[in-house]
Parts: structure tokens; C-alpha cells; sequence
């Protein structure tokens, strides 16, 4: 398993940029995450949601963000044109959708599998995956960081 980076100049970086996003999203700042393999986790007050490539962040949806994490080397677009912005709401709403099919299994062990899975197959690197807290997983799924911890302790082994 790799570890987060150590450097502290590296995790100063990175919360300062989490900091910065926070601070245009509460400013309703409407967003869009680039088509490239990045995302940004918002952390909402009972769950999180993730906004991938191309998807909306800002602007209404996210008044009642909390916190974010970025995902992969994050870049965020300003909008150009009103059919960029449709555009970008709907792929916002495909991502929701898409964590609404994981989150409607029943059983918690699927839910965290399904979710560590669904990074794997947007093409985010092991590390990458590997960085991100259990509970921003839990987080997304609903499932207690515990089951997530399983479900990567249960696939090193393998």
C-alpha cells in the first residue's frame, strides 16, 4: 500500500487548494472539473458525493460543502457558454446517479467493494487510490470507514 506523501510542503499545497475550492464554492462559483483523470470529493454534513471529469461543482449545488479532497492532478474549468454549463450539470447528475446504483446495494461489503472498484475503472492510478481516506469512500457509499478498510486489507492479500 503506498502512503500519502510525507512532504510538508506537498500536504500544505494541497490543503491550500482544497481551502481555495472551498472558498469558490461557498462564493457560488459554478466550476467544471476537466476532462482529464481527476475529481473532486465534496463533503457534505451526513454524506459526500463525487464530481468527475467534466462534471458541474459550485454555483447552488454545493452551498452545503464542508470540505473537499481532490482526486488526481484536479483541474477546474470556468464555464464559456450556457450549453457548456447544460452539459456540465448533466454529467454532474450522471456522477450522482452513478454512486446512487452503488449506494442501493443492500449488503455494506458490496457497496465498498463496488466503490474502491468504480476508481479503478475511471482510470485513477493505484496510488492515487490508495491516498484517499477510507472515510471519504465511506462517505460516498454510506458504509463505516471499517468496511472500506476491509475490502483493501481483503485485496492485498490477494
Amino acid at each position: 500500500m503506498t502512503q500519502p506523501s510525507l512532504n510538508p510542503s506537498n500536504k500544505n499545497s494541497q490543503n491550500s487548494q482544497a481551502l481555495s475550492i472551498l472558498t469558490q464554492l461557498h462564493d457560488q462559483q459554478l466550476l467544471i472539473v476537466s476532462q482529464r483523470r481527476n475529481g473532486l470529493i465534496l463533503y457534505k454534513r451526513y454524506h459526500a458525493e463525487f464530481a468527475g471529469p467534466g462534471a458541474a461543482v459550485g454555483g447552488l449545488f454545493d452551498l452545503d460543502c464542508q470540505q473537499v479532497l481532490p482526486v488526481g492532478n484536479l483541474s477546474l474549468l470556468s464555464p464559456k457558454s450556457s450549453e457548456e454549463r447544460q452539459r456540465s450539470y448533466a454529467l454532474r447528475m450522471q456522477w450522482i446517479k452513478l454512486i446512487k446504483q452503488i449506494t442501493s446495494k443492500p449488503v455494506p461489503l458490496q457497496r465498498a467493494q463496488k466503490i474502491l472498484e468504480q476508481f479503478e475503472g475511471f482510470n485513477f492510478k493505484a496510488e492515487t487510490i490508495a491516498e484517499l481516506p477510507d472515510e471519504a469512500f465511506a462517505l460516498l457509499v454510506g458504509v463505516l470507514p471499517h468496511t472500506i478498510r476491509q475490502v483493501r486489507a481483503y485485496h492485498r492479500r490477494r
